[in-house]
């Protein structure tokens, strides 16, 4: 199923239809305020792993998820008073950070080093999506290890056509990647710039 949506405006009638699928144990592709985003509900170990089978992703990766708010990041990922300053500074917005995981956080999306990979992008759908749902999703770009084409449905919507359940088509967006930003340490180390201003990290 494929579903237009007008940008960053919100489409309740398609929050309704995605979290249905989500709930049922869907895929679905999602815009952000970066690329586009393949999700399904983090407490659904069965469409987990279908996303690394649709991906051709190694299952030792750990995925990223996106919460609704920063309440919701402090049940998942444990946040210094330092750095939940400087969450609520840049949140929403086009970041990844990698904090340490609590006991909450599903087994399968923590890493070796004990830590989860979290976002809240700045985009009225998908944090509409979330809230709707009542549990975050997986965050992991579109693109796969042959083609990079996440910021764009005319060019993903074919190789997707069947191996998820509903794309989300707001139009193209941002090519760029989030900023990836280590935040278990006592300062913000950059792991991937991409969009969002980093100066902030080189305090």
């Amino acid at each position: 199923m494929r579903i237009e949506i007008h940008g960053n405006t919100l489409n309740s009638r398609a929050v309704e239809i995605a979290v249905e699928i989500l709930r049922d144990g869907g895929l679905i592709i999602y815009p952000t305020d970066t690329v586009y985003g393949i999700g399904c509900d983090i407490t659904n170990k069965s469409a987990i792993e279908r996303i690394y089978r649709v991906k051709g992703m190694d299952n030792q990766k750990p995925l990223s998820f996106v919460c609704s708010n920063i309440k919701d990041i402090s049940k998942f990922a444990k946040i210094s008073t330092t750095h939940y300053r400087d969450l609520r500074k840049r949140l929403p917005g086009p970041y990844t950070f990698i904090l340490p995981g609590t006991k909450e956080a599903p087994k399968t999306l923590i890493s070796k080093q004990k830590t989860v990979g979290i976002r809240i992008p700045n985009h009225t759908m998908t944090l509409a999506i979330v809230e709707a749902l009542g549990n975050p999703i997986i965050s992991t770009s579109v693109n796969i290890s042959e083609q990079s084409f996440a910021s764009d449905p005319q060019e993903f919507s074919e190789y997707y056509e069947g191996r998820v359940d509903l794309i989300l088509d707001s139009g193209p967006t941002w090519a760029e990647l989030s900023s990836v930003i280590d935040m278990t340490g006592d300062n913000p180390v950059v792991i991937r710039e991409g969009q969002g201003d980093v100066s902030w990290c080189l305090r």
